[in-house]
């Protein structure tokens, strides 16, 4: 392992003539918040590389105990780099650190290693984290910045969740494809602009966008409805779930996503609960709670645009979730995606999308236990749900996933039928 004191800094200086490299999570979010980086000067590029290379980098330079997130985002960078399309003297990656108790606070320096023992040592890794584990001079994220990137994934978690309610019965279809990516065209240049983060604008966009996907043509037919959860990488990551909504769609299914602004209050709610259990800063506390009420103002103003329209699901509250949850589990529980997890499970179920899968890497023993782990206690209070865990992993076919799968579906479709001839809303 690479100790830090070995670690090359991203600095001021390559700020201007370093091309940043990220490997991609959620789509429409990050395609937002990549435009949010290049308005402040960074020459930053969302990777879109997903051929099998990307694999077998991971597995060449990443121990494969090690979780499928890390194997695929590294081995992304990795192969990226390799491909002759960038200077690797003058390119540096990034990644976000959690801090947290799990592996994925180790990412930064497995991908350090990864560079070092492929030859590349000399690309700078850019750890992007809010506990100040690591710092760089050349990479701040200022207060401005902040607020561009988190109205960024309020506006992806908006145009997600109405895309994928407007998709399956479009009447005109690609229809909801082509309006979600003019709002991101859109929402992006207002970025680059320094508009569209303030809470006015917020709100008032957030309505047009809800109006635009109302005014789509829809035929809606009886589809079963299928929710995903599970470790934020393969939860959102077509790569990292081998396309996992694309099949779904291809099925004939209504697929829910919870939004990443659910998982952003997670983390501060749970570090606050630290400080209030535990003891800790005053002035820490003080900025998660500031933040905390930041988040729950373009929450409220998502629900409203969404509830107003009458014809779209809007997500829960955070209060609402986390009320949902604990039947089942303790708040306190955190490690993974915790109680998060199982909230989402609760929730999905409690709107119609009782069909429900549960996406996790192969040995990730947080989102095992969160997850599968609650699968019991859940259908003792939802019994009829239908939720199936699947596992990702290189060692997993992606032929035995969709079969796992196609009986969950068959289940669901039986169900379905009994609901559409009982007259069952």
């Amino acid at each position: 392992m690479i100790d830090n004191k070995d670690r090359i800094e991203f600095t001021r200086e390559m700020k201007d003539t370093y091309k940043i490299l990220f490997p991609n999570m959620a789509d429409i979010h990050f395609r937002i918040l990549q435009k949010v980086f290049l308005s402040y000067g960074y020459d930053i590029e969302m990777l879109t590389n997903t051929d099998q290379k990307v694999i077998d980098e991971g597995l060449k330079y990443v121990h494969n105990d090690t979780c499928y997130p890390a194997l695929l985002t590294i081995g992304q960078m990795l192969s990226a780099l390799k491909s002759g399309k960038y200077d690797v003297n003058r390119t540096a990656v990034i990644m976000t650190q959690t801090g947290g108790g799990c592996r994925a606070s180790n990412y930064i320096h497995l991908l350090r290693k990864a560079l070092k023992n492929s030859g590349m040592g000399q690309v700078p890794v850019i750890s992007v984290n809010v506990a100040g584990l690591e710092k760089n001079s050349g990479f701040k994220i200022t207060l401005p910045l902040l607020r561009r990137a988190l109205a960024a994934l309020a506006y992806g978690d908006l145009l997600m969740l109405l895309n994928n309610q407007t998709k399956p019965y479009e009447v005109n279809k690609g229809e909801s494809y082509e309006i979600t990516s003019k709002w991101i065209d859109f929402i992006s240049d207002k970025f680059a602009q320094g508009r569209a983060y303030s809470q006015r604008e917020i709100k008032s966009y957030f309505k047009r966008i809800v109006e635009s996907y109302a005014a789509i043509e829809l035929k809606k037919t009886p589809k079963v409805r299928v929710g995903i959860v599970g470790e934020i990488y393969v939860k959102y990551s077509a790569l990292g779930n081998n396309n996992l909504e694309e099949f779904l769609a291809s099925e004939g299914c209504e697929v829910m996503v919870p939004g990443i602004l659910g998982f952003m209050f997670y983390c501060l709610i749970n570090n606050i609960n630290d400080i209030n259990l535990y003891g800790g800063s005053k002035a820490k506390k003080a900025v998660l709670e500031t933040l905390l009420k930041y988040l729950t103002k373009f929450e409220t103003y998502l629900i409203e645009a969404v509830e107003a329209a009458g014809s779209f699901i809007a997500p829960s509250r955070v209060e609402e979730l986390m009320k949902l949850a604990e039947p089942v589990i303790g708040i306190g529980c955190k490690m993974g995606e915790g109680w998060l997890l199982t909230a989402e499970i609760m929730e999905l179920i409690d709107h119609g999308f009782e069909n429900v899968i549960c996406a996790q890497p192969f040995g990730c023993l947080p989102n095992h236990i969160v997850g599968k782990g609650m699968i019991r206690k859940i259908l003792a209070l939802r019994p009829t749900a239908n939720i199936v865990p699947i596992d990702y992993d290189p060692g997993a076919t992606k032929v035995n996933q969709e079969n796992r799968i196609k009986l969950m579906l068959s289940v669901a479709r039986e169900n379905l039928s009994i609901a559409t001839n009982s007259g069952a809303p």
